[in-house]
């Protein structure tokens, strides 16, 4: 082969190559650029991450990928690698991820609660409870069916601690396990005619497709924190740490906080700021 024709064939190669690393760390950076959410379905089905993620891509760049799930199953998520920050609504379980040292830290960013919802004509007579507990304890006296999400969610686990503080396990064919998010499971205690525990974010951007009331409302012990946490650098360093610490410090601002407090379904208020509260570790 002629020296011309080698020298032409190293260009060629040369040229290969320094596209190929080109294209590597455009598809590095291309990455760098998208955070990970693993997050409840309440904050998916109410709309709220639809109405803020897009404020957040506008002001940073970042484009977060929400991965809709049960907060169980967020967690271990986040306890595996999967995803650079979850932000979920169980405070038992969160403060666990956190000690077991698969998060940096729980942050408040807002609250809302729980409500039960079911027929119009209340069979189980559960507006008269003196408690979320005493009001469980009815439902399943009376036998009216129980729509239970099943999936090791936030609202499953707040579900299971009433159950277990009133001593019942519930268990028979008025107690339906359905494994599903909150959306599919109202949908299902409406075709029904069933109770159900669900956030009260989910259900005002349900409610006027059900044929479903609030039975009862209102017990301290409803009360429903979201906090967020990023995924340990230590245990994780190739995650998105920028990116989620990014999303953690707006969602937590006062751009965030304020979206959070506007945001509205029919004129009601789904999620009360919460950033301001006390870090628990």
């Amino acid at each position: 082969m002629g020296k011309g024709r080698m020298t032409t064939l190293k260009g060629f190669l040369i040229g290969l190559l320094s596209l190929s690393l080109l294209g590597g760390a455009f598809a590095a950076s291309e990455r760098d650029k998208i955070v990970r959410l693993a997050t409840t379905t309440s904050t998916d089905n109410s709309g709220l991450l639809g109405d803020l993620l897009p404020r957040f891509t506008r002001v940073t760049g970042y484009q977060v990928h929400v991965i809709a799930v049960g907060t169980g199953k967020a967690l271990r998520m986040g306890r595996d690698g999967d995803v650079d920050v979850v932000l979920v609504h169980a405070p038992a379980a969160e403060r666990k991820f956190v000690r077991d040292g698969h998060g940096v830290q729980r942050l408040p960013v807002m609250f809302n609660d729980f409500v039960l919802v079911g027929p119009d004509d209340d069979p189980a007579v559960v507006a008269k409870a003196k408690s979320a507990v005493d009001a469980l304890r009815r439902i399943a006296e009376h036998g009216g069916v129980f729509v239970s999400r099943g999936d090791d969610s936030g609202t499953h686990k707040k579900e299971r601690g009433l159950w277990a503080a009133q001593g019942l396990t519930p268990s028979g064919v008025w107690y339906r396990e359905v494994g599903q998010g909150m959306g599919k499971v109202l949908q299902i205690a409406d075709e029904l005619n069933a109770y159900t525990l669900t956030d009260r974010g989910t259900w005002l951007a349900y409610r006027e497709k059900s044929r479903l009331q609030v039975v009862y409302q209102g017990h301290e012990e409803l009360f429903n924190p979201y906090a967020i946490i990023q995924v340990s650098a230590q245990r994780y360093p190739d995650l998105n740490h920028a990116g989620a610490k990014a999303l953690i410090d707006w969602i937590r601002g006062d751009e965030g906080q304020q979206a959070i407090a506007a945001y509205r379904k029919s004129g009601e208020q789904l999620f009360k700021p919460s950033a301001n509260s006390v870090a628990v570790r």
